[in-house]
This record gives structure tokens, sequence and C-alpha cells, in this order.
């Protein structure tokens, strides 16, 4: 299947940045990072619930027990939280790069056999990609945090996984390029790291991916207001777009399993930029001529 052509404005927002999203149980979800709150959105609803954090939350998964696993700016830590989004106990379950201010969560998700996979980015001033400094982690109930054998980079983004768990997808948005390696979730062992595919615009920076049910990868690329889709062997098969250069990450979902829908962001744009892109931070979507959503496994709590 290739698809070229727009994406639709689907929920009016105004997102300084939003990430990480991802469908579940009959929700949108998804981070404003820099307002440090969490987003439920029911398709149909009027408008989104929110939960407001203590931190900045750079990535988060669901949990088989029903809480929610937060990847805060230092910490990760376990949620309770009510059907309205109201924040019940937050119990820390690890520090991460305690040692390490520059630093804080970014991109991640669990793997396919339900433990969190998730990168860091630097936030210093100086942006270069000799700047690396922050590294990609499993974490895992059995295991806690380990620290995967990957380069370092500076800025972890486009974390997911092959449909049968043995590749990792991952990149530092600084390089604009996609890497992929092999992966052990059970030992957190990565090995064979590899080109999967480059950016082929100058102003395409890759951010948020997520594998579909075809095994092919969809990238949002900021800086060039695109969603990218790739096959297996890392060739570009499409790309939509959304009036918003921001676009920060992708997800498939919908009771169908057949709604592509994108986050955007605000930040980083200009007065002018943003008077000509009044719906950034908005998600943006389509529905898809076939189901190619998959269900992010639960993290195994």
């Amino acid at each position: 299947m290739t698809l070229n052509g727009d994406l639709e404005l689907t929920l009016p927002q105004g997102a300084l940045l939003g990430e990480g999203l991802l469908w579940h149980g009959g929700r949108w979800w998804w981070t404003d990072i820099e307002a440090a709150t969490l987003f439920a959105w029911q398709p149909g609803a009027a408008g989104p619930l929110s939960c407001r954090l203590p931190d900045r939350l750079g990535s988060f998964a669901h949990c088989r027990s029903g809480r929610v696993l937060l990847g805060l700016a230092k910490r990760l830590a376990l949620a309770t939280l009510s059907d309205n989004l109201d924040l019940g106990q937050l119990q820390t379950a690890a520090p991460v790069d305690a040692a390490e201010p520059r630093t804080r969560i970014n991109d991640g998700r669990t793997d396919r056999r339900g433990n969190f996979v998730f990168g860091t980015m630097n936030e210093a001033q100086e942006r270069r990609p000799k700047s690396t400094i922050a590294s990609f982690y499993q974490y895992s109930m059995a295991h806690g945090l380990r620290r995967l054998a990957l380069p370092a980079v500076a800025i972890a983004n486009s974390v997911c996984f092959s449909l049968d768990g043995r590749t990792m997808y991952f990149c530092d948005t600084l390089s604009q390029r996609i890497q992929q390696c092999a992966y052990d979730a059970e030992t957190a062992q990565v090995d064979n790291v590899r080109l999967f595919t480059a950016m082929d615009q100058d102003d395409a920076w890759p951010d948020g991916s997520v594998v579909d049910a075809e095994g092919c990868l969809w990238n949002a690329q900021w800086g060039a207001g695109r969603v990218a889709r790739y096959d297996p062997e890392g060739r570009l098969m499409g790309v939509l777009c959304a009036p918003a250069a921001h676009t920060s990450c992708p997800a498939i979902g919908g009771e169908g399993m057949d709604q592509l829908m994108l986050t955007t962001a605000r930040t980083e744009l200009s007065r002018d930029a943003l008077a000509a892109q009044p719906l950034s931070g908005s998600l943006f979507g389509l529905r898809l001529p076939t189901a190619l959503g998959v269900p992010d496994a639960l993290f195994e709590d």
C-alpha cells in the first residue's frame, strides 16, 4: 500500500511538545512534554482528559495491572490513574541518569515481550552530533534498568520493534538516520547495528516511529511537516503531510485499528511560523484503507 496526500485535523490542541501517541482502551493517549501533562481522548468526546504530573513526561506505557509506567524527566514511576485521569499513587520505579544533569528521558515504548525500552536526550544548549551523552535503556520488573549497548546519542528517538520483536529500530535525531539492530528482549542484548534509512530532505529530522501490521515503519519527521512510511527494507513507500512543521509521533489505532494519528508541536517555531501554522500542537489523522494497527504490549508489572 502506497499513500501520498494530506492529513486532516482531528483534534485542535495547542501542545507545546506533543509526543508519545498510542491507542489503548478505546482512547488516544499522548504527552505534552513541556507542559508535564498526560492526555487521553476518546473519539467523539469534545476534548481530552488530562493529568498534570510533577515533572515532564517523555514517554509512557500502559501496564498489565492497569497502572501506567511514566518516563518522567529523571525517573521511571508507576502511577495509578482514575478513569478521569485523576492521579492517585505515584511510586518511583528507577532513577535514570541521576549523575548527569544534562539529560532527560525522551522517546520509548514496550518491546513485544512487555519490557519498557526508552532513550534519553541531551538538553544542553549545545546540540551538535558530537554532544552524544544520551543512551538507550530497557526496564523490566525482573531485571531493573539495563543500559543497551548502543552508540551514545544526542536525542534518542524512533524506538519501535519488528513484529517478531527481534529487530529494534532507533535513531539519534541529529544524525537524520534511522538505525536498526538485532534485539533480545530477555537478555537486553543488541547486535548488528546498521542503517535502516536516511532522510531524503534536509529539513526532515526523524522523531517518533511505529511499526504496522505489514512490518512497515511510519516515522514522523520534525521540521518537514510529514509522516513517512518505509517498507521493511527501508525503502520510502509514501508520505502524508500535515499543516504543522513539527510533526512528532505517529500511531495507528481506533476501533477498527485503521486510523493513523499524529501529534505535532508548537515549540521551536517563530512567531511568524506559528501565525502561518496556527494548528501546530493539534492531532491530525487519516483513515487507512486497511487495518494496520498493532497494539503495544502491556508492561509486565
